[in-house]
């Protein structure tokens, strides 16, 4: 039996954790061509997961990979929506009378450049994350992992 860790391509290649906010809903806008429209291709998405680096959506309507996007998330109890720009990784359809498929985006660079998503919007996820993430999931680190001044040897140098 090999090791989990020299595996040289692990089943979860993701890097980021991905965690359920109750009640988050999700707003898209396929990017076009021609003629613009206004206002959004599809709302009021149940948000499946979320991590930094993507989400995972339920839709009525089944989202072509490839497909460029605009997401507005909004979270209860947060005042404004994310907004991310993203790309749609893959579609499947989705055990549901309502909302009939799922669709998995991930979400473009964070950066100031065109097509760049705000950096703040990864804070945000980041603290989101510390709010919702299963409590199963040790985030703890070792002591020896990280050295520590202690405060009164410091001010004694």
């Amino acid at each position: 039996m090999k090791n989990k860790n020299t595996e040289p391509y692990p089943l979860e290649k993701r890097l980021s954790i991905r965690f359920k906010i109750p009640g988050a809903t999700v707003c898209y806008q396929k990017e076009r061509w021609l003629f613009s429209k206004k206002g959004f291709d599809e709302e009021f998405c149940p948000l499946l997961d979320i991590s930094r680096g993507g989400l995972k959506l339920a839709s009525r309507k089944k989202l072509k990979p490839g497909n460029k996007i605009k997401l507005q998330i909004s979270i209860p109890g947060e005042r404004a929506p994310l907004v991310l720009l993203g790309q749609v990784r893959w579609s499947s359809t989705y055990q549901n009378e309502v909302f009939k498929f799922q669709a998995g985006i991930k979400f473009n660079v964070y950066g100031e450049k065109k097509n760049q998503n705000y950096p703040g919007n990864l804070v945000k996820i980041i603290s989101l994350e510390q709010k919702f993430v299963d409590g199963n999931i040790d985030l703890t680190t070792d002591d020896e992992d990280y050295e520590v001044e202690d405060r009164k040897s410091a001010s004694e140098k």
